[in-house]
């Protein structure tokens, strides 16, 4: 079966059945997500994968309170991405640049991350990381579907609470999209027996 196939069969399960996913596709899903591009390289962004209950348990009953996906999930992938780009984030990866390209000069990657700083202005940081975010999670999506793993992205849940319970602001963090995965519930997910509703060829692509 071949990407688009995998794709065509994966829809957002409105109901998981709790069961808990083999950590290698756990693994080779983060792993994408690790591995998609952003902007600048930067990964303006950190990825908390919620694993316990007990907290899955209290997103649910303080941030997502509408969404019966997450207590269910096997996990909950969330997007947190940085507010402001600080000189700790540069730095960070500035040393991550030298120590993956040890054949860049120093010159020269010191005048890369400097271009980095100048680029993202405070105004601008948060929103510019979100987009960062997306990119990853789309690419998380990809694989979970190539994993045969359902799962469900996710903007409908309350920033601010979901912020105070894991204390993010603290962190230079707000929280920006989940990525829920696990496995459909047959009996409940109403969602898994309808067509997916998308436009065709000629209303989406148009080719100049």
């Amino acid at each position: 079966m071949n990407l688009t196939d995998k794709l065509s069969k994966r829809y957002a399960s409105k109901h998981m059945n709790g069961e808990k996913l083999p950590k290698q596709k756990v693994h080779n899903i983060l792993e994408a997500i690790r591995l998609a591009p952003t902007s600048k390289g930067l990964q303006p962004f950190k990825v908390f994968v919620v694993e316990s209950q007990d907290l899955k348990d209290k997103i649910f009953e303080i941030a997502a309170p509408g969404q019966p996906q997450v207590p269910k999930a096997s996990e909950l992938i969330i997007f947190a991405c940085y507010k402001e780009i600080t000189d700790d984030v540069l730095g960070a990866y500035y040393n991550l640049f030298r120590s993956s390209r040890p054949m860049i000069s120093e010159e020269k990657a010191t005048s890369y991350v400097y271009s980095i700083k100048n680029f993202i202005t405070p105004d601008f940081a948060f929103e510019w990381a979100a987009r960062q975010a997306y990119l990853a999670l789309g690419f998380g999506l990809v694989a979970a579907a190539v994993e045969d793993v359902d799962s469900v992205p996710m903007e409908g849940f309350n920033p601010k609470a979901l912020d105070e319970l894991l204390n993010l602001e603290e962190q230079n963090l707000g929280s920006v999209c989940i990525l829920t995965i696990g496995y459909r519930n047959e009996e409940t997910d109403y969602n898994a027996t309808l067509p997916k509703v998308r436009k065709d060829n000629q209303d989406l692509f148009i080719f100049l």
